[in-house]
């Protein structure tokens, strides 16, 4: 897939000198919070929702910014490797992390990939009928690609609960002290997190329409694949493509005509152009499933969190599931 770069050894040489200037012998006194960066939003909640007010917590993803375009400024690493718990996805989008741990002490800093707490629970990287991206499999003579993983695994609320607890248990090493505080939490957290997987569930055993269509990327492999549910996207959730091929938009359209489908899905920050152009040529709406990957500044300063959005989704997704198209 088209993907950018952001490794460049000019950016890494200001790090590597950075670095060689950090203390990170000094202890931490009694009383001093948990010092916790996060890369982007559903960690960064997650994180939030675990520490209330014991946790000093910063998000190197400010609302409203692009995860797959984003580029560290000196004062992000610098906050990253001054930490006592670093959060990332553990994906692509965080490839430029991967390289600064190879230049710092790590022995102060406890970092947590999303992608590593869900285990054999990872799914590569998926191509489906009609979907408009490069092939995963290359041509006879070539060298074979390594595999790539979808890193979208919060979209699972099952997983956002194997994670959680992932985050409270490195919480609870360093800060014995709150221990109880941060268990307490994630119990109640993880409930309300099973709670709503309930919901999922049954709003996907009650469906008219097992199939959705996204007019958009895809990044909920994951949440999908919890209920059984079957989907058709213009890219894959990782995609840097926004321009679709004829023929990949006249496949949406049939789909959506095929199967009487009620909507077209596009999710946060997109242009909905494709969407749009499949929805008024099937005389359906369009609705928005929110990835949760980043947040505008209006909603994170509103209060949005993790849970709330999931809720949102499930309402609009029950709109797909239950209500048959008029084509």
């Amino acid at each position: 897939m088209n993907k950018k770069n952001l490794v460049m050894p000019a950016f890494f040489a200001v790090i590597a000198l950075l670095f060689a200037s950090c203390d990170f012998s000094e202890e931490k006194s009694d009383g001093e919070k948990l010092c916790i960066v996060a890369t982007n939003f559903p960690q960064y909640d997650f994180a939030r929702q675990i520490g209330g007010d014991r946790i000093e917590l910063k998000m190197l993803i400010t609302p409203g910014g692009e995860s797959h375009s984003y580029e560290p400024t000196p004062q992000d690493v610098k906050a990253a490797s001054e930490c006592d718990i670093f959060i990332c996805s553990g994906g692509e989008s965080d490839i430029w992390y991967n390289s600064v741990l190879k230049t710092i002490d790590k022995e102060n800093i406890t970092v947590i990939s999303l992608m590593e707490c869900i285990g054999a629970g990872l799914k590569e990287e998926e191509i489906t009928e009609g979907m408009q991206g490069e092939k995963l499999a290359l041509n006879g003579g070539e060298e074979e690609e390594e595999t790539e993983y979808d890193e979208h695994v919060w979209t699972s609320l099952k997983n956002a609960c194997l994670i959680s607890e992932e985050i409270c248990e490195a919480m609870c090493r360093i800060d014995k002290e709150n221990a109880d505080f941060y268990r307490e939490n994630t119990r109640l957290y993880t409930e309300k997190l099973r709670e709503l997987d309930l919901k999922y569930q049954s709003a996907a055993e009650k469906a008219v329409n097992g199939t959705v269509v996204f007019g958009d990327r895809f990044p909920f492999r994951y949440l999908f694949d919890d209920y059984g549910l079957k989907y058709y996207a213009a890219f894959p959730g990782c995609s840097t493509d926004s321009d679709v091929s004829a023929c990949t938009m006249l496949f949406l359209i049939n789909k959506v005509k095929e199967n009487g489908l009620p909507a077209v899905y596009y999710i946060e920050f997109s242009a909905k152009r494709i969407a749009e152009t499949v929805a008024e040529e099937t005389n359906t709406e369009t609705l928005l499933l929110h990835s949760c990957h980043t947040v505008s500044k209006e909603d994170f300063e509103g209060g949005v969190t993790y849970l709330s959005l999931m809720e949102q989704n499930l309402e609009n997704l029950k709109i797909g599931l239950n209500k048959k198209g008029g084509q």
